[in-house]
This record gives structure tokens, C-alpha cells and sequence, in this order.
């Protein structure tokens, strides 16, 4: 699995408050920490930084490049900021995180990527927003994205399709349509685009105790429909373990053997099945569960880990 590392986030109140201050030293800290974490890349997301984008991403680019070598992926709507960053680059081969199906990011950010050389993340949203099925989504792959690279010569083999993870609390109908987009999209066309997702977006709005549990079971789902590449939080030990047991086949502990049965169900195009699952061990409780709200099979609430199980599904 290929990990590129969340946590320059403009989200984080550290990081807000950091890029106030011109705080290098945090930026520098953090993106090694997350290199030496496993990250194999770094989203830098800044946010649309209207304002000062032609300023801050290049010093973001120079201060990070300057502790680390790992490809950099610019994340912001703000074209003119990206294009600053892009310039300021001088090792890995970087990416811009986003271009999407909508006409005008359509027409201009391929363009961009095409000009430095920089591979691209294209998202399956066009004008009217995200679709909920798997088949829209990868109809705005098939049918606007990948053409518009070949329109401009600019290689698949750089581009990343994003199908787009949604929180479970609230956009639940979206969890189980995503994993067949996922796998979908590698079949449809020749060579396959690369595909990535933003992992922990589907723990968005989720209380805290519960957001590493949904994060690692829905991975391990996404891992059975093929995805090999993700956003992620490489500071989180027990997902990392999870993709090792899963990539390694590591069936040595009860849980193990469970996330390998659902990531081969998953790949077998079957649900996973209550006959994979001891009902007298808690921790495995805990992921059925899960499973069950990411298949949209039990209507996700906040408690749904409290509710009281049946060996039937819920």
C-alpha cells in the first residue's frame, strides 16, 4: 500500500496556527516524522489560501524539500498557488490534488500538471456534485477524465483517479458504491489509471474512539477491491498493521484471519459472512459491525458499536 501522509492539514489548528508563524521547524518535524512513520508521500493541503497561495506553497515546498525527498502532492483548489509550488520544486516528481470532471478545473488543471510534469489526482465529481453510484462515478473517469488526458497527450500512467470517500455518518449510501468504483475503474480502461482515496474521510464527523476502527476495517475492504494507494494517517500503528496482516496474508490471530476473509470476500465480489466471524470475541463484534454500517446494511449512529449484536447481521 502506498501511504501518502494527511497530516499537513489545514484542518489541524497546529497547522493553521504554524502557517501563521512561518513555523518551519513544525512543518519539518512533522513531515519527517510522517516520512519515518512509513509515508511514501506528503499531501501538503493548505486550503484555497486566496490570499498568499503564490507565497505559501512555495515556502512549504522549499521547507519541506529540505528534510525530506519523498514526492509531494499540492493540495488546493488555488491554481496560481499550486503553479507556485510547482516551481519551487527540485526532487521527487510532485502531484496536484485536484482537478475534477467540472469544466473549467477540467480545461485548466490538466494543462498544469501537463507543463511541470506532475502527476495528477482527478476527483469523479463534475458541476452537480459527487454522484452516489459506483457506475456515475466511473463514467466520469471513462468518459471525461481519462479522454481529457489523451485529448492533451498527458500520460495515464500520471494520472490518479480519486472516487471519493464520504463520511459514514451522513453519507453512508456512498460507503459500499465507492468499493465497487474502486474496482471498477481498474478494468475499464487499458492501462489502468492509478486509483487513491482519502482514507479518513469516511470516518469524518465520527466520534474519535471510533474513527481508527472504521478507518482500518473500510481499508481493508478497499484493499479486497484492489486499491493500492491511499491518504492516509501514517501515525496509526493498528491501520498500518491491518494492511500488513491483509498484504502478507498474516492469518497467525483470530482478527487476522477475519481481515483476510473480508478483504477476500471483498475481491470475490461476495459480503462479507457471518460464518467468518466468532461472535464470543469482542474485538471481531466490534468489526462486523462495522462492516455492516459501511455496507450500508445498519443505519450508522454514533453508538452503533453499543447496540446489541445478532449473529444474523444486526
Amino acid at each position: 500500500m502506498y501511504i501518502i501522509g494527511e497530516n499537513i492539514h489545514i484542518i489541524s489548528d497546529k497547522v493553521k496556527t504554524a502557517l501563521v508563524d512561518r513555523d518551519a521547524s513544525f512543518f519539518q518535524d512533522l513531515a519527517v516524522a510522517q516520512v519515518e512513520a512509513g509515508a511514501q508521500a506528503l499531501d501538503l493541503n493548505l486550503g484555497p489560501r486566496k490570499k498568499d497561495g503564490e507565497d505559501v506553497f512555495p515556502w512549504m515546498v522549499q521547507t519541506v524539500e529540505a528534510v525530506v525527498d519523498v514526492p509531494l502532492s499540492l493540495d488546493s483548489t488555488n491554481i496560481r498557488g499550486i503553479e507556485a509550488g510547482l516551481k519551487a520544486v527540485t526532487k521527487a516528481q510532485p502531484m496536484i490534488n485536484s482537478t475534477s470532471a467540472e469544466e473549467v478545473r477540467l480545461e485548466e488543471v490538466p494543462l498544469l500538471a501537463k507543463r511541470y510534469g506532475a502527476k495528477l489526482v482527478a476527483l469523479t465529481m463534475g458541476k452537480s456534485g459527487i454522484p452516489v453510484s459506483a457506475d456515475e462515478r466511473v463514467n466520469i473517469a471513462i468518459e471525461k477524465l481519462i479522454p481529457r488526458m489523451i485529448e492533451i497527450d498527458f500520460p495515464v500512467t500520471d494520472l490518479i483517479i480519486d472516487p471519493l470517500v464520504l463520511t459514514v455518518s451522513g453519507c453512508q449510501e456512498y460507503c459500499p458504491e465507492l468499493i465497487e468504483a474502486v474496482r471498477t475503474i481498474q478494468v475499464a480502461w487499458d492501462p489502468p489509471p492509478a486509483i487513491s482515496v482519502g482514507l479518513s474521510n469516511v470516518s469524518n464527523a465520527v466520534p474519535f474512539e471510533n474513527r481508527s476502527l472504521i478507518n482500518r476495517v473500510y481499508c481493508v475492504m478497499l484493499m479486497g477491491a484492489g486499491l493500492q494507494m491511499m491518504i492516509a494517517n501514517p501515525f496509526d500503528e493498528d491501520l498500518k498493521e491491518v494492511v500488513r496482516i491483509v498484504e502478507e496474508r498474516d492469518g497467525s490471530t483470530p482478527l487476522g484471519r477475519l481481515f483476510v476473509a473480508i478483504s477476500d470476500r471483498v475481491a470475490a465480489m461476495e459480503q462479507p459472512a457471518k460464518e467468518d466471524v466468532d461472535f464470543n470475541d469482542p474485538d471481531q463484534v466490534k468489526v462486523w459491525k462495522t462492516v455492516q454500517i459501511l455496507l450500508n446494511k445498519v443505519i450508522y449512529a454514533d453508538s452503533y458499536l453499543q447496540t446489541r449484536s445478532s449473529q444474523g447481521g444486526e
